[in-house]
């Protein structure tokens, strides 16, 4: 294949993407995090949580960094720490969770959303989940929406089992795509978002609590009461 071929390729591949990611049913968003500046937040340097994006937004403000873009990364406790596996700075703040259980979390196979220190972010499950050292931010969450392709076994079309949903999921060129259902949806087509998008693995993040700040496209949610937060910045000029 010739070079022009490649980058007419590469660019109805990214036409593609663009168009399949315009779903008013949703806010997403698309991350290259080998160019963008994307890290898990969840205590200041003082050892107080962030809870709300306000208090992460003004946090960055004092030190010159501006945020593009936050969501909620995860489920957490009621004291507000992370529930299941916890990686911030390559340090594990909290271990992986292998256990069984009720709820979202433990409807198996759950997973974990990590990126490396080469900046390369994934999607995997548990199961296949492994720390070599390399790995910068890592948050674990359930269930898994999409699973080497497939829509989770679990999840029904047509189901009644509507919430607000937020999660990630890994694009074939390595972007991020993060997504918010504007409105209750059920896990199924929430899975299919996803799936569609070209995601061979996708994460569940959480659901009612959900918030997303996203100026960009006129979407602002600073409130919110949650453990770790996902977060995009910029330097401020």
């Amino acid at each position: 294949m010739t070079a022009l071929a490649i980058l007419a390729t590469a660019g109805i591949f990214a036409f593609n993407q663009k168009q399949k990611s315009i779903d008013d049913r949703f806010v997403a968003y698309l991350v290259d995090a080998s160019k963008q500046d994307l890290k898990l937040y969840w205590k200041n340097e003082h050892g107080e949580i962030f809870e709300q994006i306000s208090n992460l937004k003004n946090w960055l403000d004092q030190r010159h960094k501006k945020l593009v873009f936050a969501m909620n990364g995860g489920m957490y406790k009621p004291d507000h720490s992370p529930q299941g596996l916890f990686i911030e700075n390559q340090k594990t703040v909290a271990p992986l969770d292998t256990a069984n259980g009720s709820g979202n979390f433990y409807l198996k196979p759950n997973g974990v959303f990590y990126i490396t220190v080469d900046n390369l972010p994934a999607v995997c499950t548990t199961a296949d989940f492994i720390d070599r050292g390399n790995i910068q931010y890592a948050t674990q969450s359930g269930p898994m929406l999409v699973v080497n392709g497939q829509i989770h076994s679990a999840f029904k079309k047509g189901s009644s089992n509507l919430n607000i949903r937020n999660g990630v999921g890994i694009l074939p060129d390595n972007r991020v795509i993060f997504a918010m259902s504007k409105k209750e949806i059920n896990f199924y087509d929430f899975a299919e978002y996803f799936k569609n998008m070209g995601c061979q693995n996708a994460l569940y993040l959480d659901g009612l609590v959900s918030r997303t700040y996203l100026p960009e496209q006129n979407w602002i949610q600073t409130d919110g009461n949650f453990g770790v937060i996902i977060g995009v910045t910029t330097d401020q000029k």
